[in-house]
C-alpha cells in the first residue's frame, strides 16, 4: 500500500494530463484564464474636450457593471481602465503606452480629438490593440491599421459637405471656414471649398494658432473678404475668444459652427450677444433607438450627447465581439466585431448584456445602438449616421431637425 504522502501512478498520470492540457492551450488563454479581461477609456477628461470626457466615463462605466453583474464575459469579470489624454496628442500617447505596456489592454475606445486618435493609432495596430474611436479626421481610417480601428463618428469630409449644403439653402455664396491648425480642420475646410464651389459658391479656409490671448488679426482679414457665412470649427476655449472678436469687429451675418465647439458650454462662457442666432451642426444620437432611451434612464439624464452614446456602443460592441471570438485579444475583437454585431435578420439587442447571451446561445445578434446601427465599412467607417442642425436664440439651443 503506497504511503499517504505519495502519489500514485494514477495520481502523476492525471496532474502530467492536466498539466499537458493546459500547455496545449494557446498562450493568451494560459495567461489570461482567472485575470480580468482589461479594456480602457482614452478620453478627454480635460482640455478641449473636456465637456464630454466625464459623461463619456460614466457611459462606458454602466456597460462594464452590467456585465460583470450578469457574470462577465468568458467567465471572466472585465475591468475598464480610464486615462486622460487631456485633447493633447503628446499626453495621449503616454497614456496609451501605459495602457498597452503596463497594463496589457485588448482594447482601448473613446478616443475623442482626431489628433490623438492619429497619434495612439499606431501603437494600437503594431500591438494588436483594438481601437474604436469617435473622431471624424478623414485620414484615421486611411492608416494601414490592418482592420484594429473602428469609428462611430461620420468622416470630416461627410461632415463638411453637410455644412456646405446647410449653408448654400441657407443662401450664403461666400463661407469662410476659420479653425485652428490641426488635419481636422484643413479637412473641413477643403471638405467646404470643394463642395460650395459644386453649388457655384466660393469659400476660404484660415486657420490660426490655437491658445492665442486674441484673434482680432485673423477675424479683419476674415471680414475684408465680406463673407455672408463665418464657419467656426474650433473647440470650446478657442472658439470662445474668436466669437467675441467677430463680435467685436461688427459682423453681423451668419456664424455657423460644429458641434464640439458650439454648444452649451460655449454659450456659459461668453455674453448672449455673440452667439445669438449662430447655428450649429453635429452627429446626432439615434434618438428614436431602445439603447438611446434606456442609457438616458441609466444615466438619469433628458439629453445626451453623441459621443457619450458612441462610447456606449463601443463598449458593449467590444465585450459583445470578446464572447465571439471566445478570445480576450484585440486581433480576436477585430476578427469578430462585424459577425458579431450585425446579422442581418439576428436577434436585436440594445445592450451586450442580451447580447452574450444570444451569442453563447449560437444566436447572431443585430446590435441597434444608442448611436445608430454601428455597421462599418471594410476600413472601419460607420455606415448610417445621423446629423442634429440647432440654432442658438436667446441664450438656449433650439432644435431645427435631425436627418
Amino acid at each position: 500500500m503506497p504511503h499517504a504522502n505519495l502519489p500514485t501512478r494514477r495520481r502523476v498520470l492525471t496532474v502530467a494530463s492536466t498539466a499537458a492540457a493546459s500547455l496545449a492551450l494557446p498562450g493568451w488563454a494560459r495567461a489570461q484564464s482567472n485575470e480580468p479581461i482589461k479594456i480602457a477609456a482614452l478620453i478627454p477628461l480635460t482640455g478641449g474636450g473636456g465637456a464630454y470626457g466625464p459623461t463619456m466615463q460614466r457611459a462606458a462605466e454602466l456597460v462594464v457593471n452590467e456585465v460583470n453583474a450578469a457574470g462577465g464575459v468568458l467567465g471572466r469579470k472585465v475591468q475598464l481602465l480610464v486615462e486622460d489624454d487631456q485633447t493633447n496628442p503628446e499626453s495621449a500617447v503616454r497614456a496609451a503606452r501605459k495602457l498597452i505596456d503596463a497594463e496589457k489592454v485588448c482594447a482601448i475606445i473613446g478616443t475623442w480629438a482626431s489628433s490623438v486618435t492619429t497619434a495612439v493609432a499606431p501603437l494600437c495596430w503594431e500591438n494588436k490593440v483594438f481601437l474604436a474611436t469617435v473622431s471624424g479626421g478623414e485620414n484615421i481610417t486611411n492608416m494601414p491599421h490592418q482592420g484594429y480601428i473602428v469609428r462611430t463618428q461620420p468622416t470630416s469630409e461627410l461632415l463638411g459637405t453637410v455644412f456646405a449644403n446647410f449653408i448654400a439653402d441657407q443662401g450664403g455664396k461666400k463661407a469662410y471656414f476659420v479653425g485652428p491648425q490641426t488635419p481636422l480642420s484643413q479637412s473641413y475646410g477643403e471638405t467646404i471649398e470643394k463642395q460650395m464651389k459644386k453649388h457655384g459658391h466660393m469659400s476660404q479656409t484660415m486657420l490660426y494658432e490655437d491658445k492665442k490671448s486674441s484673434y482680432r488679426t485673423e477675424i479683419a482679414e476674415v471680414l475684408r473678404a465680406s463673407p455672408d457665412f463665418i464657419v467656426l470649427g474650433g473647440y470650446v476655449p478657442d472658439t470662445a475668444m474668436v466669437v467675441k472678436d467677430i463680435y467685436r469687429a461688427g459682423y453681423r451675418g451668419k456664424i455657423i459652427g460644429m458641434a464640439f465647439g458650439v454648444n452649451q458650454k460655449l454659450i456659459d462662457a461668453v455674453p448672449p450677444e455673440t452667439l445669438d442666432n449662430v447655428y450649429t451642426i453635429g452627429s446626432s444620437a439615434a434618438v428614436g433607438a431602445e439603447s438611446y432611451k434606456r442609457l438616458l434612464r441609466l444615466l438619469k439624464t433628458d439629453s445626451l450627447d453623441p459621443y457619450s452614446c458612441q462610447i456606449y456602443d463601443h463598449a458593449n460592441l467590444v465585450l459583445m465581439s470578446i464572447a465571439k471570438a471566445k478570445q480576450a485579444t484585440g486581433t480576436g475583437i477585430k476578427d469578430a466585431i462585424r459577425a458579431a454585431t450585425y446579422a442581418k435578420g439576428g436577434k436585436a439587442v440594445d445592450n451586450a448584456v442580451d447580447g452574450i447571451k444570444a451569442i453563447n446561445a449560437g444566436q447572431p445578434i443585430d446590435y441597434n445602438g444608442a448611436s445608430g446601427s454601428c455597421e462599418f465599412t471594410e476600413k472601419g467607417d460607420v455606415v448610417n449616421t445621423f446629423f442634429r442642425y440647432e440654432q442658438i436664440r436667446g441664450g438656449k439651443i433650439n432644435l431645427i431637425k435631425i436627418a
